[in-house]
């Protein structure tokens, strides 16, 4: 008797709890164990050319003795920008480089996400879908860009030209919806301004980055709303005794 009771407790306080998360959980289509393929294996040699060689001695001359690990992320991000992606021939040259073990620079490169370990477009299309630019509209962006492209989340056009990139917040949330191409941020986006931006960047021509929208940055759209007035002089509100 006593069982049954406690038993239809709980499947009541079970049938009254609202659920915390609705929506199906997504893999993320980044790599985190290496596994050695025709285009990213050890014996494919990387060395920085000669204009990154200065580059390498110049990063590393900002770290003092004993603290030369630090240069790590930096010599990472060179050898992407050099390469495209970062393949893990490039990274145990900055082990080599740091006179790290391998697997240190393994531990920072599965880590940040800003580190491409699998071949990329010569554009990367990062959309962000975070929740301001969900609120203004990055799902219609991200669904441009797969019509455009022709490709999903995580893929590469055959052309090798574009991979498109769902990722978590970069920053621009007041300038919702945004994108970023490489290093360039495209921000008050309608998917009239991506399907422009995309046709440019087939063209190989560079839509310039910024506010699609009229705006020169961040300020707010049309005009101020606060601080619409002189400042009041010195000793304004102060009590008349003080």
């Amino acid at each position: 008797m006593l069982s049954n009771c406690a038993g239809k407790t709980l499947a009541a306080v079970r049938g009254s709890l609202r659920a915390i998360a609705t929506s199906s959980v997504q893999r993320s289509d980044n790599l985190f164990v290496h596994r050695d393929t025709p285009e990213d294996n050890p014996g494919i040699p990387f060395e920085f050319n000669a204009e990154n060689k200065k580059r390498v001695d110049a990063i590393l001359s900002i770290y003092p003795e004993g603290h030369k690990r630090g240069a790590m992320i930096p010599l990472l991000d060179l050898a992407q920008r050099q390469y495209g992606w970062l393949p893990i021939s490039a990274m145990h040259k900055v082990a080599e480089i740091l006179g790290l073990p391998n697997m240190r620079v393994y531990e920072v490169a599965t880590f940040y996400t800003m580190f491409m370990r699998k071949p990329t477009g010569k554009y990367h299309i990062q959309v962000c879908t975070t929740t301001p630019c969900w609120l203004r509209g990055s799902d219609e962006i991200l669904d441009t860009c797969k019509k455009q492209l022709g490709i999903g989340v995580g893929e590469t056009t055959k052309d090798k030209k574009f991979t498109i990139s769902e990722v978590e917040c970069l920053g621009a949330c007041v300038n919702a919806p945004m994108v970023s191409v490489n290093d360039d941020y495209y921000e008050d986006l309608t998917a009239k301004d991506m399907q422009e931006i995309l046709n440019d960047l087939k063209a190989d021509k560079i839509s310039p980055p910024g506010p699609r929208n009229g705006r020169f940055a961040s300020e707010p759209k049309g005009k101020p709303t606060s601080l619409c007035e002189e400042p009041k002089g010195p000793g304004f509100g102060l009590q008349a005794g003080l």
